[in-house]
């Protein structure tokens, strides 16, 4: 996965390219930082993409020989929240550029997370929603959705957000009009990993990389993709090759961002040559080959 932990597209596009062309990518271990993997791209069989700027990625599409699936995610959020987010027409284009490079079956959209406020309400997001829609009707197929979830940074940020607590209410206006909306412009909305998942008004149950997309992408299928220790997740297992703390998009709902001392400082530490996102090799890395 290229990545949940941070934007790669947006940010280090440069430095991906670098890697694939010089054939492996090498990962420190975020829970012991002098464990590396290495990894190479022989070994890999999908690349996902998960940016909320795929514009930086387009121009290097053609070089990759591998299946690729794309999740953008576009949110109607201003800079209050999402205060270095590009333009959302800008977004817009660069899905309708990938879409007709890969096709509308590999490209899913995230309106991901949906917080309720004062500013950002259920009118709101109706309306956005629907907009986004009519937008990129004809070029993506799936919608995923999510809620927001209280991590650290949430919680640290909600005098930013002032989010408010979901009713039954809310979770039907949000089923019934999304679900029109994506039907309406020949779209499926789905949840992502929630407890919620509004089927009962109208949106599908599906995994964001389900195992029959897996296979229809790589025409491969394996058992140890379904090896996760949280059993209520079946999408295919994932490798992320990203690092947290070096998202310069500085969301205040993200989970993958915490520290913004820390962030600063990895950036500095960004070399487009380095076989890692942030830093160098050390004498005393353990380097370890990982099998993907």
């Amino acid at each position: 996965m290229v990545s949940g932990r941070t934007d790669i597209v947006a940010f280090y596009s440069r430095w991906f390219i670098n890697r694939y062309r010089e054939g492996f990518v090498m990962v420190r271990n975020p829970f012991n930082p002098k464990l590396v993997n290495k990894i190479s791209f022989d070994n890999v069989d999908l690349i996902m993409f998960c940016t909320k700027n795929p514009i930086p990625i387009i121009k290097y599409l053609k070089e990759i020989d591998k299946p690729i699936l794309f999740h953008v995610t576009l949110t109607p959020y201003k800079d209050d929240i999402e205060p270095n987010v590009i333009d959302k027409k800008k977004i817009i284009d660069g899905i309708k550029k990938i879409s007709s490079i890969i096709g509308s079956d590999n490209i899913y959209v995230r309106y991901d997370p949906i917080f309720l406020s004062d500013k950002y309400d259920l009118e709101y997001h109706k309306k956005a929603f629907n907009k986004m829609c009519k937008l990129l009707n004809g070029y993506v197929k799936h919608i995923i959705v999510s809620f927001i979830d209280e991590y650290k940074n949430t919680k640290k940020n909600y005098k930013y957000l002032k989010y408010r607590n979901f009713t039954e209410e809310d979770y039907k206006v949000i089923g019934e009009s999304f679900s029109k909306s994506a039907r309406d412009n020949n779209m499926t909305v789905q949840t992502c990993f929630e407890d919620r998942n509004l089927i009962e008004y109208g949106f599908i149950k599906e995994d964001c990389l389900s195992h029959t997309l897996a296979y229809k992408l790589t025409g491969k299928s394996y058992k140890t993709w379904t090896a996760r220790k949280d059993k209520k997740c079946k999408c295919a297992l994932m490798v992320d090759i990203g690092v947290y703390n070096t998202c310069n998009h500085l969301c205040k709902y993200c989970y993958a961002n915490f520290d913004e001392k820390s962030i600063r400082d990895n950036i500095v530490k960004h070399n487009p040559n380095s076989p890692l996102l942030i830093g160098e090799l050390e004498e005393d890395d353990i380097i370890k080959e990982r099998f993907v």
